[in-house]
């Protein structure tokens, strides 16, 4: 027959945890290759130790979607992929969107199954795609709903130099003196620059669509707002070129850049 606890045991038992249900912001990476390696290698490159950002995530967990895309026996791969996004200081913790050999090739590396996303997410985070017509472009990688704790701003007060790059995580970016060329600022919320812009300039580096760059003097090699980047090879408007401007995207669904005059 069964042995049910009782007296001191069960209650010990009874107030050592307490099991509930729980809602988790998460990080989803939406695959778009068939091969591990090609994304190990590409993953590396843009948020490895060596590569630009390699201080962009914070062992953040993470989903991996592979619904867009056919992934066939990868089973020799997964210690390659798991180890790339560690790298990445990215914790993978669940996938969807797997066929059912995959799934239970994931299961063994410790990976539950997250249910089907319903949600239009936001692109973002991923190396912008350069343009010679300076028109918007958008990327792949792509991030669930932001977090809500209020973050104080990160203020710097001096000039940033070509080849430093100031990332505000989690909130608002401000910049009192020059951004120069080759420098870059990154923000998950927005960024204002009480100086000329002549930098990189990217707010809602985690998927806030509402964030906003603003300057005094607007005359950046790149912005982006939520993964939609734009280059300035060809040049501004010239109400807005070396004028105080921000740059938006537009509210008409189309994920257009805005870069517009502030009036006074």
């Amino acid at each position: 027959m069964p042995v049910h606890p009782t007296g001191s045991n069960s209650e010990s038992m009874a107030v050592s945890f307490e099991i509930k249900s729980a809602q988790l912001s998460l990080v989803a990476l939406v695959v778009k290759t068939q091969l591990f390696s090609t994304l190990a290698s590409d993953l590396i490159r843009q948020f490895g130790p060596i590569s630009e950002s390699p201080d962009f995530f914070d062992h953040d967990p993470l989903v991996l979607d592979f619904s867009n895309v056919d992934v066939s026996d990868q089973k020799a791969h997964w210690p390659e992929l798991l180890s790339a996004l560690k790298n990445c200081r990215l914790f993978a913790v669940a996938v969807r969107g797997l066929p059912l050999e995959g799934l239970e090739q994931a299961k063994k590396c410790g990976l539950a199954e997250a249910p089907p996303d319903n949600k239009k997410i936001q692109p973002t985070s991923k190396k912008p795609m350069e343009s010679t017509s300076g028109q918007t472009k958008e990327i792949s990688t792509e991030k669930a709903p932001q977090r809500t704790e209020a973050v104080p701003a990160l203020v710097i007060d001096k000039p940033l130099r070509s080849g430093q790059k100031v990332y505000a995580r989690g909130g608002d970016l401000v910049v009192m003196a020059m951004v120069n060329r080759g420098a870059e600022v990154i923000a998950d919320g927005n960024i204002h620059v009480y100086a000329p812009l002549r930098g990189k300039a990217m707010a809602g580096a985690r998927g806030n669509a509402q964030a906003r760059i603003f300057s005094l003097c607007m005359e950046p090699e790149l912005v982006s707002i939520a993964g939609v980047y734009r280059t300035t090879e060809k040049e501004l408007a010239s109400d807005v070129l070396g004028k105080p401007a921000q740059v938006r995207l537009s509210n008409d669904g189309q994920e257009k850049l805005i870069i517009e005059a502030l009036s006074a």
